[in-house]
């Protein structure tokens, strides 16, 4: 991708594209997506970097929602089911099938979960990932050796849809570019333009980089922008009432050995009757998830100190060893948009995560909701409506079938494997030159010429591009990421032909936002 020359094509002023979306992240990149597959001519701009905000800190499972079954959203599932399996057929370095274990401790739990999950498998149709069933109280230990032994009955193995969430939206990013779309990111929205009978006509932009503006007509406007949907709405209605409540999911990252094995542990009643994921992810244990209301959007929110207590006792109730606040790596937050509940409801668990569209009378598209399994028929629904808007002729869309950039089923073995067939250039630049096949850390296997593909070609322009979603060690590794940092800051200047008080300022910039990501470095 090319970030200049994206911006050089927002210079023709006279230009009016079919589509302007605005937000980077897994609604906005599926709206993006599905109307290139229809001949659409889309520009779409992300205020921070690609799935900067909630799209990265997902719990890296593409699934269809056991828990919404048992809420009875048949629906929903039904639909997520069908789209994890056309995203693991789409985008095979970037997904894999999970098997995960529940571990049995009463005779009424077995029959609960395995009719529960025959009927999650029975759904899935063609697409099914493997056959849930029931294991062996011996089974179960072998290979799941750290939970608790006393009173384990057995497990129920199912199969589930693994992702890494900030490479998929990078992957469908670079797609969107392939298919000539205009994407850019830290460029955000500053004021929606209307045309004499009140209806949207365009954006002013400003590209926080370059600290240019532009001014850019359309025929439509997506605000995709998630948690923080409210401001562009605002923005086209100010009056307008609260939309989108927030809600706050973290996850604590440990060392694999807590688990000590392949499959992932799933909890699905905790004290406060909750789901709690133990998922393998990138040899690390990520875990979580918390329900939180909060009040206010935040591209960086903060971890309460109830979630981590309450994930840590949750951990404690079903593995050997009891994980501490000395065993956490890192810990992520993120918000999810949920619909504005009625007045007088405070509990998420009763809100539909199923997306919504919301047209405004400016004509304004509002998608708001969903998660990221679906974000491909998200983005069909919301380009549906993007024709009943403009009265043009619909045509068909054709992006369930669209093979996502490096797509290729002749997978390395490694970390590089999310690079698809972009792996073969990256060894090629390692080779060009001895100082780029380097590793970063001595503990990761992250090289220098990793760094110079994700600015030359991944339109990464900050240190914390590449350190939280070029590669994903803040996430992993907090502390270790603060240790790379110089290092792709040195490399980042002389590629960008950047100063030293550009690498001053990155380097305070990213300290800061990595101690966020450590948990003895939380402000209680």
């Amino acid at each position: 991708m090319d970030r200049i020359k994206n911006l050089n094509q927002l210079e023709q002023t006279d230009r009016i594209w079919d589509m302007v979306v605005i937000g980077g992240g897994a609604s906005g990149l599926g709206v993006a997506l599905d109307a290139l597959s229809r001949g659409l001519s889309v520009a779409l701009f992300e205020k921070a970097d690609f799935a900067q905000g909630t799209s990265s800190r997902s719990t890296k499972l593409v699934h269809g929602g056991v828990r919404y079954l048992a809420q009875g959203e048949i629906g929903l599932v039904f639909e997520a089911l069908r789209e994890r399996g056309r995203l693991l057929q789409n985008a095979p370095h970037l997904t894999k099938n999970q098997p995960f274990i529940i571990p049995l401790y009463t005779f009424v739990d077995r029959w609960k979960y395995s009719i529960g999950l025959k009927i999650y498998d029975w759904m899935a149709g063609s697409l099914r990932l493997g056959k849930s069933r029931f294991i062996s109280r011996e089974e179960a230990l072998n290979r799941l050796p750290r939970i608790k032994e006393k009173g384990l009955r057995g497990g129920i193995v199912y199969h589930d849809g693994q992702f890494d969430d900030a490479r998929l939206a990078l992957s469908i990013a670079q797609t969107c570019d392939d298919r000539g779309g205009c994407v850019v990111n830290h460029c955000g929205v500053t004021k929606i333009q209307k045309d004499a009978d009140g209806k949207v006509s365009g954006v002013e932009v400003k590209d926080s980089i370059g600290k240019k503006k532009y001014r850019v007509q359309a025929k439509a406007i997506i605000n995709a922008t998630g948690v923080f949907a409210d401001k562009i709405l605002k923005m086209d209605q100010p009056d307008i009432g609260k939309m989108i409540q927030p809600s706050q999911g973290i996850h604590l990252v440990m060392d694999l050995s807590f688990l000590g094995g392949k499959d992932a542990l799933m909890i699905p009643a905790t004290s406060d009757g909750r789901v709690l994921f133990a998922v393998p992810w990138q040899g690390k244990l990520v875990v979580g998830t918390t329900d939180t209301i909060r009040e206010k959007a935040k591209l960086e929110p903060r971890p309460l100190e109830s979630e981590i207590d309450f994930i840590l006792e949750t951990a404690a109730d079903f593995l050997v060893k009891a994980p501490t606040r000395e065993d956490v790596l890192s810990v992520f937050a993120g918000l999810r948009p949920l619909a504005a509940p009625k007045e007088g409801s405070t509990k998420t668990k009763e809100i539909s995560r199923s997306h919504k569209i919301i047209i405004s009378d400016s004509k304004l598209i509002t998608l708001t909701g969903g998660k990221w399994t679906t974000f491909r028929k998200m983005g069909e629904d919301t380009v549906d409506a993007f024709y009943k808007v403009t009265g043009i002729n619909p045509a068909e869309s054709t992006s369930k079938d669209i093979h996502l950039h490096g797509y290729t089923t002749d997978l390395l073995e490694g970390h590089t494997q999310v690079y698809g067939l972009d792996a073969r250039n990256i060894a090629a630049l390692a080779a060009e030159n001895p100082a780029w096949s380097e590793l970063l850390h001595p503990r990761y296997p992250y090289t220098a010429a990793e760094v110079v593909w994700a600015i030359r070609e991944e339109m990464a322009l900050k240190v914390e591009d590449i350190l939280s979603r070029r590669m994903r060690v803040l996430i992993l590794d907090a502390k270790a990421a603060k240790e790379m940092a110089p290092r792709v800051a040195e490399i980042m200047a002389e590629e960008l032909s950047l100063d030293q008080q550009w690498k001053d300022a990155e380097l305070e910039d990213f300290g800061k936002l990595a101690n966020k990501y450590i948990i003895d470095s939380l402000n209680p």
